[in-house]
């Protein structure tokens, strides 16, 4: 792991000379909560009145980055004036995009790779591989129902194959194609959707061809455990979880091109976003210009890790970047 101070003094460098980049430190530190010594450039959030009239229940998915994103999005957004709730933890992507549409909630965080391919049935053919065509598809595709995806965070977390580095050396894997000959032999771990998914199970078997002994379904915080104690010889993860530099856990690169990019974009109903008007655009634009490949690890990392709970580490992100004085 690696402390936020690090990670937002290399995004301060990369502001000064671009205005708004989001480059990445790669030193790294044991973990720490140290506040960042100055404020990104990115500016602070500063409360509208106007914005009081609006009540936004922000929601989740069930796993670690969701919830994290979800508390994120809440306490910015009740910075800048807006009342806001939320409903985290709601389960998968298909269970939180109901909950979207019926009402449940008015927004929630997801990755374009996965509602290209889990909500659009885009063929694993057609999936743009650069991630701004691979929001635009996404977008219009929300738009046609009724919901706008706003502009995505600079970071991506993809579906990955892992292994041990042990079971790396013993097979000879590097790519997910190396394990055609092996799968027959080789337990696969993954959440309860990944049956039903092309950037999982079902993309392993329909793209790559592989036939497992046996899929798993697992709890997400749990996709790690499992490799570690040896239950699961194949596990699919996500490429922002600190299990993987922690455990020295091996990605096997794919090879085939199955995974989309997997930038975050907080969706909403089109109507909601009317009403909640042209300071929301802006306020989330703030929010996540600091949330970078490792600034979002390291978020991750305090909770499954550091053991704390989503809402402290949101607050401390806000805080560390200057967002929130």
């Amino acid at each position: 792991m690696r402390s936020l101070t690090h990670v937002f003094a290399a995004l301060l460098v990369a502001v000064a000379v671009v205005a708004c980049g989001s480059d990445s430190s790669s030193s790294s530190s044991t973990p720490t909560s140290t506040p960042a010594q100055s404020t990104p450039a990115t500016g602070q959030i500063k409360k509208n009145a106007a914005n009081a009239s609006v009540s936004l229940k922000i929601g989740s998915k069930n796993f670690t980055e969701q919830k994290v994103l979800g508390e994120i999005y809440a306490q910015g957004l009740a910075a800048a004036g807006y009342k806001t709730t939320t409903d985290l933890n709601l389960g998968d992507e298909q269970t939180a995009l109901k909950a979207l549409k019926g009402g449940q909630i008015d927004a929630y965080p997801e990755y374009t790779g996965t509602a290209l391919l889990s909500f659009f049935k885009t063929p694993a053919s057609e999936l743009p591989k650069d991630p701004q065509a691979a929001y635009e598809k996404a977008k219009a595709d929300f738009e046609k129902e009724g919901l706008t995806a706003f502009p995505p965070t600079p970071f991506t977390d993809s579906n990955e194959v892992a292994v041990t580095q042990a079971t790396a050396q013993k097979l000879g894997l590097k790519n997910i194609s190396d394990l055609s000959a092996k799968a027959k032999t080789l337990t696969l771990y993954g959440t309860p959707e990944c049956r039903q998914r092309m950037d999982c199970l079902l993309g392993l078997e329909k793209i790559y061809g592989l036939k497992f002994k046996k899929f798993v379904p697992v709890a997400p915080d749990q996709r790690h455990e499992v490799l570690q104690s040896g239950r699961a010889d194949v596990s699919i993860v996500f490429t922002t979880d600190p299990q993987i530099k922690r455990n020295k856990e091996v990605l096997l690169e794919d090879d085939k091109g199955m995974f989309p990019p997997y930038n975050s974009t907080l969706v909403m109903k089109q109507a909601t976003a009317e009403k909640a008007g042209a300071d929301l655009p802006k306020v989330l634009d703030l929010i996540q210009k600091p949330l970078t490949d490792d600034a979002m690890q390291e978020l991750d990392a305090r909770v499954d890790l550091d053991k704390k709970e989503p809402a402290e580490v949101a607050k401390e992100y806000l805080s560390e970047t200057g967002l929130v004085k």
